[in-house]
């Protein structure tokens, strides 16, 4: 079969490999549907951060058919629509155990300790799978683990009801995060990219206002109100600076994108200010909700998807995309497993 494999970092090969063999108890053989290329697939491309297995088939975000399934399993079976939980989890420490598996003692993912989605089928415990609506588009269904991660921060942010609240990044979790806000949230939505038509296409399917990162543009946009609430999806460090600079009082900024370097921050400003700091990671109990949501979503899901791909065009996508050549949010690997469907 045919798999997109990281070997190291900036080393990214399309090779024709073995099918994964005969299942543990406990695990589920899944043709892959559709898959999607995220930031963090992108980060650990270009820096190496997570690579512990060498070669591994990346990606985490996808959605296929059972084919098979180990001892044990009574779940699933041949023929369910599946996604998959990003999160490879040990279930045993005390994080586990109260439920908060993103934060586990011995967390990894999918894609990184074990072989993922960028490939026609793979091999996962049934824990890490959830059912869908098998007339979901397997593109909309492979959504679902980032549709997660923004609910979970657009959660963990918790801006109160009628506040104006600003996502910084319109990439796939801060135009997801958008898109959320505009079905949860009940107060002005603004959103800042430094890519205009991106930015201009998250407004738009989430009813919100594109603005610059300055006092003047959020002044204008919010007719004078303060800007109290901010998550910020970017990671850049200049970023950051610019927004604890630029929020009222009394607000939070949330982060849930990948930084690359330090900042240096003076404390003062958030105790004399009382600005809370957020830090969001993956997700915990979102999943099934997220994928819950997809078929109401599915239309503005469709809009935000930037093109579809062949697993052998994967090396390219990510140049592409690390060159910031996309104007929709997402990126979809499309297998054809039609064969697999019920």
């Amino acid at each position: 079969m045919k798999a997109a494999r990281l070997y190291a970092a900036g080393d990214m090969r399309v090779e024709d490999i073995e099918i994964p063999g005969t299942l543990a108890p406990g695990w589920v053989r899944v043709a892959v549907s559709a898959a999607g290329i995220c930031g963090s697939d992108l980060h650990n491309f270009r820096t190496g951060q997570w690579i512990t297995r060498s070669p591994s088939v990346a990606g985490h975000e996808f959605a296929g058919v059972v084919t098979e399934v180990g001892a044990g399993v009574r779940e699933f079976s041949a023929g369910d629509t599946v996604v998959a939980d990003s999160r490879f989890w040990c279930g045993e420490c005390s994080a586990c155990r109260s439920g908060r598996q993103n934060i586990c003692d011995h967390l990894g993912f999918v894609g990184e300790i074990c072989d993922g989605g960028f490939a026609e089928q793979v091999a996962l415990p049934a824990r890490l799978l959830v059912k869908h609506d098998p007339a979901l588009d397997p593109a909309i269904a492979a959504m679902a683990e980032p549709l997660a991660v923004a609910l979970h921060a657009v959660r963990r942010h918790a801006v109160p009801a009628g506040e104006p609240v600003l996502v910084i990044g319109c990439g796939p979790i801060g135009g997801l995060a958008a898109l959320l806000l505009s079905r949860l949230h009940d107060g002005p939505i603004l959103v800042c990219d430094r890519n205009p038509d991106r930015a201009e296409l998250v407004a738009r399917v989430a009813a919100a206002a594109s603005v610059t990162l300055d006092t003047e543009s959020l002044r204008d946009a919010l007719s004078g109100r303060v800007i109290r609430y901010a998550l910020d999806a970017t990671g850049h460090i200049d970023v950051l600076r610019q927004v604890i600079a630029l929020l009222g009082g009394g607000g939070s900024l949330t982060l849930v994108g990948i930084t690359h370097g330090r900042i240096e921050l003076d404390p003062n400003l958030l105790v004399e200010r009382e600005i809370a700091l957020v830090g969001c990671h993956a997700f915990t109990s979102e999943l099934p909700e997220s994928v819950a949501m997809l078929p109401g979503l599915s239309a503005a899901l469709a809009e935000l998807i930037d093109r579809e791909i062949a697993v052998d065009a994967i090396p390219q996508a990510y140049e592409r995309l690390l060159n910031g050549d996309a104007t929709g949010l997402k990126t979809i690997v499309r297998f054809t497993q039609d064969e697999y469907r019920p």
